[in-house]
């Protein structure tokens, strides 16, 4: 039996979900009160000021007014993500935030995911009574439906920041030598809107997607183990109990950077932002202690495949939650060392750009290969442990664990693109240069800590995915995976070649799309009269309909290749070679996704290395226009794609397939394989 009571259950987990939400609001509305027009300010008493006093303070205000309306009005066009109605809450939530408040209220998709799937699981009760088995098995279309639309936004909301982002780099600081997020670029008002098209919204989509489907992996395999036929609820519940105290925890968190440690030097803000991360993860280890203690009976038995049912200790699993958490830490902070330019990696790049694009795309891709073996070695050394104490249920509650903190994780992440955003504002309103050193400063922080959020996402995903495997190996009735079976290894092979295919769907999306932009761009520049001068404005919505339209169109074939080929394996070749492919396209897709995500972060950062000149090693390269800086802008363009749609798509690919396997598994067990039942 379980020290907390059943009623307690049902009362714990909504109301962290509403205080999260609650919360999330408040902070929503504090930074809703800065005033962004004079009226505003005037009518508050002039004390939330946006701008600091001077001259053309009221000018700015006005422009910094009609900028914000520019994106919000943007974000009605690009609201092409239709299905799943929490996957999508996620995202615009996500959108919507980003142009309000900081990142703090980032956390709120989160909590609206975990309120939802609860809420669900009750209502589906009334049909399921004490049919555990049968109540889970039905929950799994909700991890499919919040998965199939987080494929879109990520593929989607990537083609779109990077075709805006691609074109306005090309033609404005390559060959019109203008600053970045100048007004007289006609596609820095996409470029701006892209950033929460694809880094807010495909986050929040691709978080919410991980947690519903590593909370269903764990309640499939709990239902065919002592907790589902004795009827435990509460032990049942005890994913979504570590989702709840991890709600509590990052809430906690959150005022460690706003209340108890005031941060009052510019050098303050990326340890800050980095602590929030060693600070969340030890006082969710105590929570998940407090959770075992009071939700998991002493002992109990797991399904373990086709062998004898395994005994588990209540600490077993405080182990599993407890590895997969802090093996997202090392993930996270070895990729801040691999794409964060105060480290030698991130310099060597921008070192080899002496020598051109060549030398330095070469020490790109070298950096990105190389980063993945840490992460790699972490994932392998969390599957192993929570492996042997749980099985495939310890699996799922370790990715469970590294989800845990992901909601700081996210507001890391977000805090990136929004900082991003209010350098382009301010450079867009002709702000004073001492404002945009400010906005570049929080800027730099926000690109190695989106860093670490992309690392955390790819992490889970791969315990995400693994945990998902073992639910469609029960559901199969598949007793054991034989690589040595021709059926098994067909699909492995197959399996390792997806994610490769699928990148190239997404890069040359990308170009595709890049290259519209261009075209577009210059010819704006060519043909209206005094835009270089900025007599007249460019026209922003033609490009942002380039990338509307690109991403819309581009993000179908992609999207067909994850959502067709389980299906077609699990029909003509049957639930062998399906489980094959999946585990193939599990090992290789982790791997390119990493090694994508840093290269791309890598150059980035080190063309803002020659760019910011803070030490006298990134002044030998520079300054802005040098032969060593237009050779890492073209290293950042080339990465742009990497780490902002491929390398996060593959995280839904083999989430995505794996779900989708889960679903229909019982109907491949009994109908598929037509292509061996011939013979």
């Amino acid at each position: 039996m379980t020290i907390l009571p059943f009623l307690w259950t049902e009362i714990l987990i909504p109301v962290a979900a509403l205080i999260g939400i609650g919360f999330a609001l408040i902070q929503w509305y504090i930074v809703s009160c800065i005033s962004v027009s004079p009226a505003r300010a005037s009518e508050s008493g002039g004390d939330d000021y946006l701008l600091e006093d001077g001259p053309d303070g009221a000018d700015a205000m006005i422009k910094c007014a009609e900028i914000q309306k520019a994106i919000s009005v943007a974000f009605t066009t690009v609201a092409f993500i239709l299905g799943v109605v929490t996957s999508v809450l996620s995202g615009y939530l996500g959108m919507k935030i980003a142009t309000y408040a900081n990142a703090h209220t980032t956390l709120e998709a989160r909590k609206d995911g975990l309120l939802v799937l609860y809420i669900a699981i009750n209502l589906f009760k009334i049909y399921y009574k004490t049919e555990r088995e049968g109540l889970f098995e039905a929950i799994t279309g909700y991890g499919l439906g919040g998965s199939s639309v987080a494929l879109f936004g990520r593929v989607g909301g990537g083609i779109y920041t990077k075709a805006a982002d691609v074109g306005a780099d090309l033609v404005g600081k390559v060959e019109r030598n203008i600053p970045e997020d100048d007004p007289r670029n006609p596609a820095v008002i996409a470029d701006n809107v892209g950033d929460n098209v694809g880094d807010i919204a495909g986050m929040g989509s691709d978080l919410f997607g991980s947690f519903a489907e590593s909370s269903c992996a764990a309640l499939v395999v709990a239902s065919i183990s002592s907790f589902g036929t004795s009827h435990d609820f509460t032990a049942m519940c005890f994913p979504l109990l570590i989702s709840s105290m991890g709600i509590v925890v990052c809430l906690i968190t959150t005022l460690f950077a706003t209340d108890f440690y005031e941060i009052k030097e510019v050098n303050q803000i990326e340890p800050a932002l980095k602590r929030q991360l060693i600070i969340s993860t030890a006082l969710m280890t105590l929570g998940i202690l407090l959770v075992c203690l009071l939700t998991l009976p002493s002992s109990f038995t797991i399904y373990n495949l086709g062998s004898t049912p395994k005994v588990v200790k209540w600490w077993h699993l405080f182990f599993c939650v407890a590895v997969g958490l802090w093996a997202g830490l090392i993930i996270g902070y070895t990729t801040e060392y691999f794409t964060s330019n105060a480290y030698s990696p991130v310099q060597d790049v921008a070192d080899s750009c002496r020598t051109g694009a060549a030398t330095n795309i070469i020490f790109g891709l070298a950096l990105g290969y190389k980063s993945v073996i840490i992460p790699i070695f972490a994932i392998a050394v969390a599957i192993y442990v929570s492996f042997a104490l749980a099985v495939f249920y310890g699996i799922a509650v370790a990715a469970l664990g590294m989800l845990s903190t992901i909601a700081t994780g996210l507001a890391i992440d977000a805090y990136g693109p929004i900082s991003d955003n209010a350098g382009g504002i301010a450079e867009m309103a002709g702000m004073s240069h001492h404002i945009r050193e400010r906005t570049d400063a929080l800027d730099a922080a926000g690109n190695t800590t989106a860093a670490i959020g992309k690392g955390f996402a790819i992490g889970s995903a791969a315990l995400v995915s693994l945990a998902l495997f073992g639910a469609y190996v029960s559901r199969a009735s598949l007793t054991s995976v034989d690589v040595l079976s021709a059926k098994v290894f067909i699909g492995l092979i197959v399996g390792a070649m997806l994610p490769y295919w699928f990148s190239a769907m997404t890069m040359k999306s990308v170009g595709k799309a890049a290259l519209s932009m261009v075209e577009e761009v210059r010819r704006q520049f060519n043909t209206i009269p005094g835009l270089m001068e900025g007599i007249n404005n460019p026209d922003y919505a033609t490009c942002v309909k380039i990338s509307t339209d690109a991403s819309i169109k581009e993000m179908i074939p992609p999207g067909a290749l994850v959502m067709v080929t389980p299906l077609v394996v699990g029909i003509l070749f049957g639930v062998e070679t399906l489980a094959g492919l999946l585990a193939g396209a599990l090992v290789s897709g982790v791997q390119i996704a990493i090694s994508a995500s840093n290269t791309g972060g890598a150059w980035d950062n080190a063309k803002k290395y020659i760019e910011a000149g803070a030490s006298e090693h990134a002044r030998s390269l520079g300054p802005k226009g040098s032969d060593a800086h237009k050779a890492a802008v073209i290293g950042d363009t080339v990465g742009d794609p990497l780490k902002d749609t491929s390398g996060p798509s593959l995280n839904i690919l083999i989430k995505l397939m794996a779900v989708e396997s889960l679903v229909f598994a019982p109907f491949f067990a009994a109908h598929g394989g037509l292509l061996f039942k011939i013979g």
